[in-house]
């Protein structure tokens, strides 16, 4: 008599198993986002720890000293991660390329439908990094901070917004979405309290100014 309600258990989990698979598969697909940044008040408590340094020179610097895109896992290389991570409903190739799916960017609120339109951006910039203390790192160290999926150090955002920022930090430049700063601003402090990297005055006014506003 066990052994039948052992299997009949059985039975029932199994189609429980079924039912939530089936039910998953057939729901909307999520927006998916880069790994959720510290809280506003954690965020404030690490401001607070980060040394305040008058930036520092860009002699030296150069992209191909922060070896991106490498590759992830068979095919793909980060770039190719962040794309299926951050999109709704992408397909890839055979080469891990994406050939379709939709992209929406929380800096401007922009969604595309092209991955030729999106950018992966480095939430800090590289140059940024450099000049905040990366350009004593080894290339090692450059290379897992620019290919970093665990921290919230990449985010796919719409290509000519990237590109707009540049290499400035929240001192120079904002996301132009308001509703999307706060989120930016702990990003932002996250990344640079894990990796050490020190800010400017201009840069932690603006953070401040931001994250009291969270």
């Amino acid at each position: 008599m066990s052994g039948v309600y052992a299997r009949r258990v059985a039975v029932i989990a199994s189609a429980a198993a079924l039912a939530a698979t089936t039910g998953l598969l057939g729901a909307p697909a999520a927006q998916a986002a880069m790994p959720t940044p510290v809280t506003a008040s954690t965020a404030r408590t690490y401001l607070s720890q980060l040394a305040v340094r008058t930036e520092g020179s860009s002699t030296g610097y150069s992209r191909e000293m922060f070896p991106h895109w490498i590759t992830q896992s068979g095919a793909c290389n980060t770039r190719e991660v962040v794309l299926k991570r951050d999109g709704t409903n992408v397909q890839q190739d055979s080469a891990c390329a994406a050939v379709s799916g939709s992209w929406y960017s929380p800096y401007d609120g922009a969604t595309w439908t092209a991955a030729s339109d999106v950018d992966i951006d480095h939430m800090i910039p590289l140059a940024e990094a450099w000049r905040s203390g990366a350009s004593s790192w080894s290339t090692s160290q450059r290379q897992s901070f620019a290919n970093d999926l665990t921290r919230p150090q990449l985010i796919a955002v719409t290509d000519n917004v990237n590109q707009s920022k540049s290499d400035q930090d929240p001192g120079e430049w904002l996301p132009s979405r308001t509703a999307y700063r706060c989120t930016y601003a702990r990003a932002w402090v996250h990344v640079k309290h894990y990796y050490g990297l020190s800010v400017d005055s201009t840069e932690k006014s603006a953070l401040q100014s931001v994250l009291n506003g969270c």
